[in-house]
């Protein structure tokens, strides 16, 4: 898949904008505070629904204005779908094929990308909440049931935390109903997940190990605070755990263990990637981008989009041409953030290059 245009509207700096793109290497050349990064927002935000810098709509939408419209035509194998998405103050509205959506499930998953940002660094050494939404992200654009599963398991776990807070006295049975509906939404999440990473670590150690000239292997540990023996037993595992905790959850006021304590861990030949060289963890987060390439155009048969957010700058020039290698190699559409061409090494001739300045794109 790929897309051929984008057009938007009151969209943070841009009061009204549109542009072409072709399927191949897609740079968005200017200054700092240009509307470069709101572009690949954009383009993001049409697949996902979600920014990946706020999680506020309003600061989406221009300062001078009360709604915002980002719509855009992607080309399937045999098809065009135009996907649009409207915010306002009352609320967003999904569209595709000009056709209301009602479930987020029913929207997200038509367009399918893969964000490579400079705080993508911080995903070795970073909290686990960002590992976490990297799972859900990748999850959610592959598998539209993981987000109906996360969705309801959220729903219940807000709601047993609600009733741990505000319960003068627990009723342990109706805890028990809500371990029950816990458990069953809660060990389908950590089923895909575990499926996943293990999917993910095969892509990508053989990336890896090619980045870094076959000297280095890696691989990827899912750590739940819920302990399993293999993947049959997590709802039965899981359930235990949660009638053993009830009493700690009871004096806590929270509930102690499931997928939203789950973490990962990375690994670079048995040493745990938080302690490698800047560089390792370059080349770790590269092998990783390039393999959720592979794994979605796996699953759903068609190429993401890839979207380098001014990483170019955080590459020394071997991973810059690793990375455009891969870009190459995968036929994948690549848009590109920077303010220079200089850095850049290996430039595929089909780019097409766009400049931003105060909120206009204008091709060169």
């Amino acid at each position: 898949m790929w897309l051929q245009s984008i057009q938007l509207k009151n969209y943070r700096n841009y009061l009204s904008a549109q542009a072409n793109f072709s399927a191949g290497l897609n740079i968005f050349l200017g200054q700092n505070a240009q509307g470069k990064t709101n572009i690949l927002e954009a383009i993001y935000f049409l697949a996902l629904t979600r920014s990946h810098r706020t999680r506020s709509d309003k600061e989406l939408i221009h300062f001078s204005q009360k709604d915002a419209d980002i719509s855009g035509v992607l080309q399937r194998q045999n098809s065009k779908v135009p996907l649009e998405i409207k915010l306002a103050e009352q609320g967003r509205i999904t569209k595709v094929n000009h056709l209301k959506q009602a479930r987020l499930s029913d929207y997200i998953g038509n367009m399918t990308v893969v964000l490579f940002a400079p705080e993508d660094l911080q995903l070795v050494k970073g909290a686990p909440s960002l590992r976490r939404k990297f799972l859900d992200i990748d999850l959610g654009q592959i598998k539209p049931i993981y987000l109906s599963d996360l969705s309801q398991y959220n729903h219940v776990l807000k709601q047993r935390n609600a009733y741990l807070k505000s319960a003068e006295k627990v009723d342990k049975t109706f805890l028990s109903i809500l371990d029950e509906q816990l458990a069953d939404f809660g060990s389908r999440v950590m089923e895909q997940r575990y499926d996943f990473i293990q999917q993910l670590e095969l892509e990508a150690d053989k990336r890896h190990h090619m980045i870094s000239y076959t000297l280095e292997h890696m691989s990827i540990s899912y750590d739940s605070s819920v302990s399993f023996t293999d993947k049959a037993s997590i709802r039965s595992d899981f359930l235990q755990q949660l009638t053993k905790n009830q009493q700690r959850d009871i004096f806590k006021k929270n509930t102690s263990i499931g997928p939203h304590r789950d973490d990962v861990q990375f690994f670079i030949n048995d040493m745990n990637a938080s302690f490698a060289s800047q560089g390792q963890q370059r080349s770790l987060i590269l092998s990783l981008k390039m393999s959720e390439i592979a794994l979605i155009k796996a699953v759903t048969g068609d190429n993401p989009i890839l979207l380098l957010d001014d990483v170019m700058s955080e590459l020394d020039n071997d991973r810059q041409s690793k990375l455009l290698e891969s870009v190459v190699a995968e036929q994948v559409q690549t848009f590109m953030t920077t303010t220079s061409l200089d850095h850049l090494t290996k430039i595929p001739d089909t780019v097409s290059l766009f400049s931003v300045t105060q909120g206009h794109i204008e091709p060169q």
